[in-house]
């Protein structure tokens, strides 16, 4: 028998984390300053992640897979009880917003830092959200919101809303299951993709129906109430640039907002707040036309921490977490309405372990190494370390950077800056788009809209990847850089050995491999041939394409290559070498490189892998009839049968990866066998299907 339940705020002095990565380390950080003894708790696939190191004690869930760990809600309850945890924060994502979760901590006399269940049960849902906000004079945007709604319910309601229109799941959030249809002949596909993605996300797959407002801009305003009556909101944060409803940057305050709107929507939020009898730290999330930025309306309110919630702290100075910590423990909150101030402007990049250069898709890997940015006005939130694999299992989002200065325009560059500071070597990241977004000039003059990252992603070019990249990478792989195997060492630090006819009698042997770095480009063939102790002289040679006519285009310079350290083994990752490269007679510059061809230079990181120019052109057919997984996943759905005819692109697979659905297709026309089944765990480049080309 459960024990009878107690207040739902009270003291404490150990806290269980009920998370992950970043954001157990974020709220473990003010959990440890406050005094109080921090727990974490991990998956098999985190048992060495560094969330389980910071905490003063951890408690295994259960296999990788978060439905048998970090979502099984009677492991989490029986690790704080073994813990001794007298209240559990459940951090942003996983059970952070599960009432039923928040209501068995109050049964078991656990005190659960967030709002009440009714509270999460009623903002939760987004049709009875809708209404419950609505009843305090709250406006929100036309559309349809029911319990029961069918999909004939809803392409009916649709012409009278209004096309475009945006399919919205009823429970749940992080534009999972969320559809922009601008006709009406899309709409029952549509629907069907978003009830089976709320479905897989929520457990839920009711649906509503919105009218998409013109150029629409995301703000959210931040609130924060306690058990004594007192709501007061921390100002507002823009959350526009977003992809697939997943937001990228964001930043606090919005450019868009005077004092007077900035004043009524955080009334409005406040208001929310009231309507659900909330108590804690919470998100209201409205809409505003850039068009018409005097009108907002309401979306949903998030009842937990939000991940980009770093940038409305630094600019009020109030740590979150130790509110929500306070507000739990019953006590008042430290300041009124009129004492919070905004100082500044800060911005926020959220890291992804995604490749933008191919269409966004989730990667994975080996950490490497990790190098993150620091100085005035720089605040890193990070949850990996070197060593650490990076797998499919949970979001993608490695880290965030953030940057406050005096200004917007002073925020953006110092965050360009710190994110080029930024290196995670071992996998793709998608660092680079942020700073391509960042230096935008639509993004520099404040006119955003949650549709612009998506209109100029086509704008986007992955930084070329420089000579020095190539050179580095041949001498890693071909052995001219690695461990010294014996004692003796120059007076400078050599950390490789001669190999390969290294100076060899006087007749030194070229080293060569056929290199590429994953893009569209032609690979290149690489020529180095040592001529000095640190001295070589390295071609580079765009190779002719057969049936071409014209000469192959070369580049020959002159590098020197200066060992400075070597790292990683003791981690279990591969061996990192560091050197100083300088090509003909330039400003030499720091380089790593380790052995699986991932290099990082100055100014970014690449990975180069080796090309069999032989074997290349026997396997483009097959490589076109084989449809592959492009990343590790899960097969979610299978819209063809064993052997039926499909058309050159039609959906063939459809597999999740990171919370985000990836729709597989035909290249050709022809008959279609499967390899794969729903359910079924895939790894990078594992044949899902092949085409088979009917003869004519």
């Amino acid at each position: 028998m459960n024990p009878s339940p107690r207040h739902s705020t009270g003291a404490f002095d150990k806290v269980l984390v009920a998370n992950r990565g970043e954001i157990a380390l974020r709220v473990i950080r003010t959990i440890h300053r406050l005094g109080l003894t921090a727990v974490a708790v991990y998956s098999d696939a985190d048992a060495g992640a560094p969330h389980v190191h910071a905490a003063d004690t951890a408690v295994r869930l259960g296999p990788a897979a978060a439905s048998e760990s970090y979502l099984d809600i009677d492991k989490v309850i029986a690790a704080a009880k073994q813990s001794g945890a007298g209240a559990i924060h459940p951090g942003y994502g996983f059970l952070s917003e599960n009432a039923a979760f928040a209501k068995r901590c109050e049964e078991e006399g656990i005190i659960f830092i967030g709002p009440p269940a009714s509270a999460i049960e009623s903002m939760g849902d987004k049709i009875t959200a809708r209404a419950t906000v609505e009843s305090r004079g709250v406006p929100t945007v036309p559309g349809m919101s029911r319990p029961g709604l069918t999909d004939q319910d809803l392409i009916d309601a649709a012409p009278g809303i209004g096309f475009p229109v945006l399919i919205k799941p009823s429970a749940g959030g992080g534009g999972k299951g969320m559809h922009r249809v601008d006709r009406p002949k899309d709409l029952p596909g549509a629907l069907a993709s978003a009830r089976r993605e709320a479905a897989s996300s929520f457990g839920d797959d009711a649906l509503f129906v919105e009218h998409f407002v013109d150029t629409p801009r995301h703000i959210e305003v931040q609130v924060v109430a306690d058990s004594h009556g007192n709501v007061i909101h921390l100002g507002e944060r823009e959350c526009s640039l977003q992809r697939r409803h997943q937001k990228v940057i964001e930043e606090a305050p919005s450019a868009l907002l005077d004092e007077v709107t900035r004043g009524e929507i955080g009334h409005a939020a406040c208001d929310a707040a009231r309507a659900c009898g909330y108590r804690g730290a919470g998100t209201v999330e409205f809409i505003v036309s850039a068009k018409d930025p005097e009108r907002f309306f309401f979306m949903e309110m998030n009842t937990r921490l939000q991940v980009e919630h770093p940038v409305t702290e630094l600019v009020t100075g109030v740590d979150l977490v130790e509110w929500q910590i306070r507000v739990a423990r019953g006590e008042e909150l430290p300041l009124t309405q009129e004492q919070i101030e905004l100082h500044g402007h800060a911005v926020e990049a959220r890291v992804y372990a995604e490749d933008p250069a191919a269409g966004f898709l989730p990667t994975g890997g080996k950490i490497t190494s990790v190098t993150w940015p620091d100085g005035p006005g720089v605040r890193v939130d990070e949850g990996v370390v070197a060593g650490q694999d990076i797998g499919s299992d949970y979001d993608p989002m490695l880290a965030k950077i953030i940057a406050h200065a005096e200004n917007r325009t002073q925020a953006l560059t110092r965050l360009d800056a710190a994110l080029g500071r930024t290196r995670l070597d071992g996998l793709t990241t998608n660092t680079d788009f942020n700073r391509f977004l960042l230096t935008h000039p639509e993004v520099m003059a404040g006119r955003l809209d949650t549709g612009l990252l998506d209109r100029i992603v086509e704008d986007y070019e992955p930084a070329e990847t420089p000579a020095e990249a190539y050179a580095v990478t041949l001498l890693t792989m071909t052995g001219q850089l690695g461990p010294q195997p014996s004692a003796e060492a120059s007076p400078l630090g050599r950390a490789w050995t001669s190999r390969d006819a290294w100076r060899g009698a006087g007749h030194p042997a070229p080293v060569r491999l056929v290199l590429t770095d994953g893009t569209d480009a032609t690979p290149k063939i690489v020529h180095a041939i040592n001529v000095g102790t640190w001295e070589w002289q390295v071609t580079l040679e765009d190779p002719v394409a057969p049936g071409d006519s014209g000469e192959p285009s070369t580049s020959t310079f002159a590098l020197c290559v200066v060992p400075s350290a070597r790292r990683g083994a003791e981690h279990g990752v591969d061996q990192q070498v560091e050197v100083l490269i300088r090509v003909d007679g330039g400003v030499a510059r720091p380089w790593s490189a380790t052995a699986g061809g991932h290099v990082t230079g100055p100014d970014g990181s690449y990975c180069l892998s080796t090309v069999d120019g032989g074997a290349a052109a026997a396997a483009d057919a097959a490589e076109e009839a084989a449809i592959t997984s492009p990343m590790p996943g899960t097969v979610i759905s299978v819209e063809v049968t064993d052997g039926e005819d499909v058309s050159e692109g039609q959906a063939v697979v459809v597999m999740e990866a990171m919370k985000m659905e990836h729709t597989l297709t035909a290249a050709m026309a022809g008959q279609v066998s499967l390899h794969v089944a729903v359910g079924d765990k895939v790894n990078t480049g594992d044949v899902l299907a092949e085409v088979e080309p009917v003869p004519e």
